[in-house]
């Protein structure tokens, strides 16, 4: 098991009036995005953090101009209240874990080894719990 299998739990999972998500899986990782654009998804996927591998799960703004990075971030800042009721004290905005200029809101997690369905449940879950929360959000504006 592994980020496929995550994907095909994610799309049900995802609310259906926030209409067609589009989504890639590869060995690192699952992307969530609406529209024509990836610059600003959803993501689970496997990093390098202070030398272990960790999952990070959450939003990524990922313009080459950090300006439009902080502009995304800014709109997810001021419906903070609204997002966190769903998500809790976990996730962290701030800049991308790995790359300047670039923006998050996410939390990191131990590596899966997904060697059951749980974690691959718990994984997708709680990337649609993402989803779910920013994503009217950032459409509110």
């Amino acid at each position: 098991m592994g980020f496929d299998e995550v994907r095909e739990a994610l799309v049900g999972s995802i609310a259906p009036e926030l209409g067609q998500a589009r989504t890639s899986a590869h060995r690192g990782g699952v992307k969530v995005w609406f529209g024509d654009s990836k610059r600003e998804h959803y993501e689970a996927q496997l990093i390098r953090l202070d030398g272990d591998i960790v999952l990070e799960i959450g939003f990524h703004a990922e313009h080459a101009k950090p300006a439009e990075n902080d502009a995304a971030i800014a709109t997810l800042v001021g419906a903070e209240k609204a997002w966190r009721r769903a998500l809790g004290d976990d996730p962290v905005v701030g800049p991308f874990l790995g790359r300047p200029g670039w923006a998050r809101v996410s939390e990191t997690w131990p590596a899966p080894g997904f060697e059951d369905i749980d974690e691959v449940i718990e994984v997708a879950a709680r990337l649609a719990d993402y989803v779910n929360a920013l994503e009217p959000c950032r459409r509110a504006t």
